[in-house]
């Protein structure tokens, strides 16, 4: 097991143990408390102004502190605006990044990615970027990637100055001998993403996450150069150890110096002397940081020499303490946590894989809203921006290094090479995770095959010791999926093996095994329980300190008897086992959450969950099916029935949710899947159809459910938890109003209502901000309906839809939740799909009155107008820039 605390001092669990702790350190460290009323707040990845601190006379005796601006310390310049171009092609077009280059290719049907990718093609594309150097020269530059999807080359000036591997790994690649002082530079990326697929999923193109310039004085902090630890924690006090580097370094007479900031008054500082080193404060009365209470201090460092600042670093921290064994539990702050999870891959719908700082805070609000409390990246490391929302909106964070090791699961994948880069992979995901709160455990790994082998436990121990040795305070689990590591035990697959790069034969892989999966169902939990299934994991999980079931359910009761000291998580779980899990939670110590597959739609895997009518059908869908399907957000943000079930059984749903099986397929025999337990939406408003058998599932945790069309009682079902939290009936259709009443002890403690849809309908436009800030990091999230004029969607008059966009703003993506569709989300018209839509718009960069509007040809037109300030302006943020513009 990892220790929280694994050198150094170790947290003490009782309050003497603590108090002797402070003591000692309150010795050894110069603790001030400062009020620095004159403090200024700096983006964090703004221009830096060092800040050297001086004490007059009057500040002596009144306590204030005043800083005094010396010099320029690093700083961070994004470079947003870019020319594209596909090669070969002469057309160049103004593109802002983030962006996705191959949400703008055209889908085809024999697309060499196929399903997996939702038959988007490939490219090869040329980025250009151009920025005016000063007169005096700086002595270190760098380009910051955090990203970019394909095989990138980078050149300034005309010159080559590295190149860029990965789509989650973060690059900096020195530029300051090219760099052409008091002139205009040129920076050119071009990108090979041709060759598809090259991941199991959507994976987009090109510059999706940010680019950026970092300039650096001749001293300063190395990139991510702060390690942050929270050491120990109490109501009273709390030790906190900031480690540093510093870089070329050759002179003496060097300090770091240390502030928290808890809005304008320092509460802690500290200092020490060095190259590289630590400084350990004490902080009186802390806040402590829960995904319940997500409070943020702020860090200030500050490198002087000879007295002079010359680099400053800001971040925001948050003060927390984690540890993990099986008789306790998950603890942070040594208060016991149960994990409700959602599994979320990187893409953002229908804006592709674009890593917009906007769409990440607003998915994290939806799914905080809906109750969840962690997330699980799949299958890769998360972008600062998602990171920052966890933070800031406070969401536990599972960050995975990897889907693949050196056994190939798609064709064009990097498997090859994995030996040779994954401890640079995970030497970047833990620079960029380490002082954030939000990040609880690392996942060396998604289904990996040849962990059922000598060869795979070897190196899952390598990669563990590895994370433990950079980071000993967060613990490492391995997401395993049993059934796959009994296939590969067994040596049977029904799949062609084909070879990887280096040789190496290729065993079962994700993919075959969700096929076999999709087809025994229930037969899965067999396969789990066999001795087979235990010797084929067992020695896998010995060596990681959270044992990672995909799909293994079936295990638990078993193996928290077998193995006492196993701690147990439900790394991904289906949709239709989320309360059997949940309850597994409640039952175990040792079972510290569960992770459903999927909390959030995505593109790729086209089809997977996807009910199809028919009698047979494969796994993945034909074109143009594009999503997945098991989400429990769907494409769009909104909440699928699927995700009520969860609700219940975590105690969350207030009252019966009422879902009805689409009525224009009544009837119509349907394939399903194993990852999605039904297709039924929350309305009750289906134009034509009355009449027809409604099959109507009422989810409850309510001891009984009662059914009433138009007043008239349907039935009474059992319901709450012996039930699954499921009342199914049959009723036919009729407009009006559907109620569900849910009752406890015979008195009734809850009621629900669907409306029909009445009279005209038409177009309506809506969005949860009303402003906006202008400067490009906002993002307006117009939500499309068909609506009565209660604001009733109906299910069956969707319409296509063209919308504009008037004033400061563009459109950036526009498309509907539906599983199959030639329409493209970069294009201005769209059908709406169940009667919805969503299009984001994005400002220009200058403030104004934005104005979007939605017309169709027989439902009329709507109009949103959204007013986008300059930042100074905005009292708040929104969704978007919640904790970089201001907090």
């Amino acid at each position: 097991m990892v220790a929280p605390l694994a050198s150094g001092l170790e947290m003490k669990e009782n309050v003497c143990d603590l108090a002797n702790m402070l003591s000692v350190l309150g010795a050894l460290t110069r603790v001030n408390r400062l009020s620095c009323m004159g403090l200024t707040r700096v983006k964090r990845c703004g221009s830096l102004d060092s800040i050297h601190i001086t004490h007059s006379d009057d500040e002596a005796r009144t306590g204030r502190t005043k800083m005094t601006v010396v010099s320029r310390a690093t700083v961070t310049k994004n470079l947003d605006v870019w020319e594209f171009s596909v090669r070969g092609s002469n057309i160049w077009s103004t593109i802002r990044l983030p962006h996705d280059a191959m949400i703008h290719e055209q889908r085809q049907p024999d697309a060499p990615g196929g399903a997996e990718v939702a038959y988007f093609p490939g490219g090869h594309y040329v980025y250009r970027a151009t920025w005016v150097a000063e007169e005096d020269p700086v002595p270190f530059v760098a380009l910051r990637f955090e990203g970019i999807q394909g095989e990138a080359t980078v050149s300034v000036n005309g010159t080559s100055v590295g190149s860029v591997r990965s789509g989650y790994t973060e690059f900096e690649l020195p530029v300051q001998d090219h760099v052409r002082w008091g002139a205009s530079n040129e920076v050119v990326v071009e990108v090979d993403h041709s060759e598809q697929p090259a991941s199991r999923w959507y994976p987009g193109s090109g510059l999706y996450r940010p680019v950026s310039l970092v300039l650096r004085p001749a001293v300063h902090f190395a990139a991510d150069g702060l390690r942050v630890r929270t050491r120990a924690i109490a109501s009273d006090a709390a030790i906190v150890e900031i480690g540093y580097v510093l870089a070329h370094v050759d002179i003496p007479d060097i300090r770091v110096v240390v502030d928290l900031l808890q809005g304008e008054d320092v509460i802690a500082t500290g200092s020490s002397i060095g190259s590289a080193g630590s400084v350990v404060i004490r902080v009186e009365k802390p806040q402590a940081w829960t995904a319940d209470t997500p409070y943020l201090y702020e860090l200030a460092a500050r490198l002087e020499v000879q007295g002079i600042a010359v680099d400053e670093r800001r971040e925001w921290v948050g003060l927390r303490t984690i540890s993990v064994d099986a008789h306790h539990g998950l603890q942070i702050n040594g208060t016991s946590v149960l994990l409700r999870g959602a599994c979320i891959h990187h893409d953002n719908g229908v804006l592709g894989a674009a890593t917009h700082r906007a769409a990440e805070y607003r998915r994290i609000r939806l799914l905080k809203k809906a109750g969840f409390n962690a997330i699980r990246s799949a299958h890769n490391p998360m972008s600062r921006h998602l990171l920052d929302a966890c933070d800031e909106i406070g969401m536990y964070v599972l960050d995975e290094l990897a889907d693949y090791w050196v056994v190939s699961k798609s064709k064009h994948d990097s498997a090859w090479r994995f030996r040779a880069t994954w401890q640079e992979d995970a030497d970047r995901l833990v620079e960029k995770d380490r002082n954030r709160p939000s990040v609880i455990m690392y996942a060396a790994g998604n289904e990996i095959p040849e962990t059922a082998t000598p060869e795979g436990v070897a190196l899952t121990r390598e990669i563990t010791e590895y994370l433990h040795r950079i980071d000993p305070d967060r613990p490492v689990t391995l997401a395993t999926n049993l059934f796959l590591n009994t296939l590969v035990a067994m040596d049977k697959s029904p799949y062609k093996e084909t070879s990887s790069a280096d040789g190496e034969t290729s065993m079962a892989g994700s993919t075959e095994a969700n096929v076999m999966i999709n087809q025994i169902g229930r037969m899965m939990d067999v396969v789990s329980r066999l001795p087979r299934a235990d010797k084929a994991s067992r020695d896998a999980f010995a060596v990681v300190d959270v044992a990672g079931y995909n799909y293994g359910l079936g295990r638990y009761k078993r193996d928290v008897r077998a193995y006492p000291d196993r701690v147990i998580l439900g790394s991904e779980t289906l949709p239709g086992d989320v309360a059997r899990a949940w309850h597994l939670v409640q039952e175990h110590s040792a079972v510290i959450g569960d992770f459903v597959w999927a909390g959030w739609e995505y593109l790729g895997e086209a089809g997977v969950a996807v009910w199809v009518p028919g009698k047979r059908a494969g796994l993945s869908k034909p074109f143009p099916h594009l999503i997945a399907g098991p989400g429990m957000f769907d494409l769009t943000g909104q909440p699928d029935i699927t995700l009520r079930l969860a609700q219940a059984a975590w105690g969350r749903l207030d009252a019966p949710a009422i879902g009805v099986r689409p009525l224009d397929i009544s009837g119509v025999p349907m394939v399903r899947s194993a990852w999605r337990t039904t297709d039924a939406v929350e309305s009750w408003s289906w134009q034509g159809c009355e009449g027809r058998k409604a099959d109507v599932e009422v989810y409850s945790s309510d001891d009984h459910v009662a059914l009433f069309l138009n007043g008239r009682r349907i039935g009474r079902r059992r319901a709450g938890r012996r039930r699954g939290y499921l009342a199914k009936f049959r009723v036919p259709y009729q407009p009006g109003i559907l109620t569900a009443v849910g009752y406890r002890d015979g008195t009734e403690v809850s009621r629900s209502v669907l409306r029909s849809a009445e009279g005209e309908l038409g177009l309506r436009i809506v969005s949860d901000a009303h402003a906006i800030a202008a400067n490009g990091d906002d993002l307006v999230f117009a939500e499309i309906a068909i609506t009565d004029h209660n604001g009733v969607v109906e299910m069956l008059a969707d319409e296509k839809v063209v919308l504009s966009v008037t004033g400061p703003g563009e459109l950036i993506g526009f498309g509907t939740a539906a599983p199959a569709s030639h329409e493209e989300f970069t294009a201005g018209t769209r059908t709406t799909f169940r009667g919805r839509a969503l299009a984001v718009v994005r400002p220009t960069g200058k403030p104004g009155r934005i104005t979007i509007t939605a017309k169709s040809q027989n439902m009329g037109s709507a109009d949103l107008v959204v007013e986008a300030l300059p930042t100074t302006d905005m009292a708040e943020s929104t969704d978007l820039v919640a904790g970089a513009l201001m907090r």
